[in-house]
């Protein structure tokens, strides 16, 4: 009889290159740039996206010894940095919530071990971006919208990320889409763009160029890997959940966030729409309660960040074959768009 079985597709095969701005400012091999991930984003998981051609990120916040919420000494990120550099010869970078206290000593330590690539997010950059002038490093701004972006080009930045509603952790205070928000961003500012927000996989990239960007930076996805400093529930949670299945805590905060649905996620949901003041939905949203579920676990009784692009996620996998997969998904459906122009 006839072999009648479906015939396997052709394996993807990675471009030796994708060439944009945002490679050739960073030094990388491929526009893929890992998000900051508090908590999550170690040396390890940092080294193994930049070893695959991206520029993987460590973070500064809550990624001490300790595992607290809130930034990690300036001797752990020292050492973080050390860690990451014995792991890999590429580039990094530093990921710094400027809106959080004792920013000064970590912004200082990353200078000192001249770390390539320093992200800043959450708060005003400007003051942080006249300090690292002449340090040599690059610097990225995370912005939601064309005006924000505007101020950080204005103030001295290399390069912005802008995130749509889609994505995962904190978000713009609008509910602009990824696909509308790109465009308008990369229209209003000279500096190389990055998309974030929703992509997870070569078509996201592919996308994001499309509309301009010159790059993507990418969260949820990275948090189920392999090398990420999150618990195994968090991962395998994210590569069975749905879009469905992530609701937005914060927003009567003014910090909105996307997040996994859970027990504890309906808690806040609830006392938001009460109307309960500041007081009561702080202790809700602390980050140790956040680390319930990040460290330990439980995500019934904590909120863990998570984006949209979990739809996109079947399986925990090691970074570096995330990163090798996009930019294959990415070549491989570029030919296809070619075909379609023949």
């Amino acid at each position: 009889m006839p072999d009648t079985a479906t015939p396997l597709a052709p394996p993807l095969v990675a471009p030796p290159a994708i060439d944009t701005r945002v490679t050739r400012l960073l030094g990388i091999r491929y526009p893929i740039v890992q998000g900051g991930l508090a908590r999550v984003a170690t040396a390890e998981l940092a080294a193994a996206v930049s070893n695959a051609g991206g520029l993987g990120q460590i973070a500064s916040a809550g990624t001490g010894q300790d595992g607290a919420g809130g930034l990690c000494s300036p001797d752990d990120l020292r050492a973080l940095i050390r860690r990451c550099r014995a792991l890999t010869s590429r580039p990094f970078g530093v990921n710094i919530p400027i809106g959080r206290s004792a920013v000064e000593p970590v912004l200082e330590v990353a200078l000192e071990e001249r770390v390539p690539v320093i992200a800043l997010t959450a708060g005003n950059p400007a003051p942080y971006i006249r300090r690292c002038e002449g340090s040599g490093a690059r610097i990225l701004v995370l912005t939601a919208g064309p005006e924000l972006a505007r101020k950080a080009e204005a103030a001295g930045a290399d390069m912005v990320a802008t995130v749509g509603y889609e994505g995962g952790g904190h978000l713009g205070r609008g509910d602009e889409t990824t696909l509308v928000m790109v465009p308008r961003v990369v229209a209003a500012v000279r500096i190389p763009v990055l998309a974030s927000g929703g992509i997870a996989d070569g078509r996201g990239l592919l996308a994001a160029l499309a509309l301009g960007a010159e790059g993507v930076e990418v969260g949820t996805r990275f948090v189920a890997t392999t090398e990420a400093r999150a618990h195994e529930h968090y991962k395998q949670a994210l590569a069975a959940a749905r879009p469905e299945d992530t609701r937005i805590i914060k927003r009567t905060l003014g910090t909105p966030g996307r997040v996994l649905a859970s027990a504890h996620v309906e808690r806040i949901l609830a006392a938001e729409a009460a109307g309960a003041g500041k007081e009561a939905i702080l202790p809700m949203v602390l980050g140790e309660v956040n680390g319930a579920g990040s460290d330990r676990g439980d995500l019934e009784n904590s909120f863990v960040w998570a984006g949209q692009s979990v739809g996109l996620i079947e399986a925990v996998e090691p970074a570096g074959e995330v990163v090798r997969r996009m930019a294959a998904e990415a070549a491989a459906g570029m030919a296809r768009l070619r075909s379609c122009f023949a």
